[in-house]
């Protein structure tokens, strides 16, 4: 099925089912995906290249307040400014740099708006990313399964990844927000299902340990690069968040 690339360093603002009107931040190439995730269901499409040559710190600043000044001159509304684009931000080597200077714009021109962060969580095992993480007001960590094996198939890491080096790591971090894809389906001729009950019962467990500010599960949306995968039922996802409620954890769906 066809997918979309974000063709500009700042893009939007676009309405987000989970950040409202949401300003984009993209750190990565505008042609191509850049991660060291090859998720099945991401509407970037699959991993092109591990490498790239990446906007520098400066570029990014200046986009940003050229359009950041634009926006509060014409009166429009900013609810987040979300580092998202195409592959994982923190990959950039200047991402800490870039976080100091978005706050910096930020406070100069939309005091209120949050800045928001979507990661594959693989980066976390960095003291630089996660001291940068910490000036971030809602930094959005990916956990889709907590089952080696699920998370092979449905996030394929590129490199060396641990599952539970990361889910120690999200475990010794202060509340953070949590990410949940839900899919069905099959890919490579294997069945996909992380809303199983023997996925969801250690998924639940870890969560508790975690003790996140906030959950957020959610399924596809936009076109993936496999068309054998489907959209997990609002009812289901309102199942799963019942059970996290239970627990006295917070929880947002976007079905």
């Amino acid at each position: 099925m066809s997918t979309f690339l974000f063709d500009k360093i700042i893009f939007g603002p676009v309405v987000s089912r989970r950040l409202g009107q949401s300003l984009g931040i993209n750190l990565l190439p505008p042609d191509k995906k850049i991660c060291n995730f090859d998720c099945i269901y991401c509407e970037c499409g699959l991993t092109d290249s591990p490498k790239a040559k990446l906007p520098s710190r400066q570029e990014v600043a200046e986009k940003l307040e050229k359009v950041l000044s634009e926006f509060k001159q014409q009166n429009k509304a900013i609810d987040t400014i979300t580092f998202a684009g195409n592959g994982e931000p923190t990959l950039h080597a200047e991402f800490g740099e870039i976080i100091d200077d978005t706050c910096h714009l930020r406070d100069k021109y939309f005091r209120s708006a949050k800045i928001a962060l979507l990661t594959n969580s693989t980066t976390l095992g960095g003291k630089k990313i996660r001291e940068a993480i910490k000036k971030i007001d809602l930094p959005i960590l990916k956990l889709d399964s907590v089952k080696e094996e699920t998370v092979k198939l449905l996030n394929n890491p590129l490199g060396n990844f641990n599952l539970q080096n990361t889910i120690a790591i999200l475990k010794s971090m202060h509340r953070p927000i949590i990410q949940t894809m839900f899919v069905k389906g099959s890919c490579k001729g294997q069945t996909i299902d992380n809303t199983t009950k023997e996925e969801l019962e250690p998924w639940l467990k870890t969560i508790a340990e975690i003790n996140p500010s906030l959950v957020m599960i959610y399924t596809i949306a936009r076109d993936t690069p496999f068309d054998t995968l489907q959209k997990v039922p609002v009812e289901t996802l309102e199942s799963i968040a019942a059970k996290l409620k239970e627990s006295g954890i917070e929880t947002q769906i976007s079905g």
